[in-house]
């Protein structure tokens, strides 16, 4: 294995990189569409990075939170609509889930009152947005959920087949 860098200012895709333990050489070749050089000019911020780059970035790294990333730190749709992610175990995710649904179950007759003429006045405006905080916790937890399911996937503590089995009988069954 190649020496480890001691450059400081390492962005996330170089430190994935590194931490998967694999030399700039070894990374190009895994991920086979990205050349060496323009892996490195990636990493040191020289040229653009791509989603297509991060996705097999991702999936080489075993990192799919680069996806999320990615999508919050240097994408501008992504920057307006979809939530950084932070790294929770199952039951902080859990746990999370639960307090935000238990949140807005006793807000829902509220968000009733709010909705049914189609309008939001200005005295149901405070009301609303804190529903709508909830809301987005509950987003927040589900997109949780989904990396650590990608990232338990690419540990291979589950088998993605049967997992892709197990929701097609359900499917199925419906």
């Amino acid at each position: 294995m190649g020496k480890r860098s001691i450059r400081e200012n390492k962005n996330i895709y170089f430190e994935s990189r590194e931490a998967a333990g694999l030399t700039r050489a070894q990374a190009s070749e895994l991920i086979g569409t990205i050349s060496e050089s323009r892996l490195e000019k990636m990493e040191t911020g020289k040229t653009a990075i791509y989603p297509e780059d991060v996705v097999d970035m991702a999936l080489a790294y075993k990192k799919p939170e680069l996806c999320n990333y990615y999508c919050t730190h240097e994408c501008r749709i992504g920057q307006e609509n979809v939530p950084e992610v932070k790294l929770s175990s199952l039951s902080e995710i859990v746990l999370g889930m639960l307090s935000a649904l238990n949140s807005l179950d006793k807000q829902k007759e509220r968000l009733i009152d709010i909705t049914a003429d189609g309008e939001i006045s200005e005295d149901e405006l405070p009301d609303f947005v804190n529903i709508q905080e909830q809301l987005n916790q509950i987003d927040l937890t589900v997109e949780s959920l989904k990396i650590w399911m990608a990232n338990t996937i690419a540990e291979g503590k589950i088998d993605k087949n049967k997992l892709k089995e197990a929701a097609e009988k359900r499917k199925r069954a419906r």
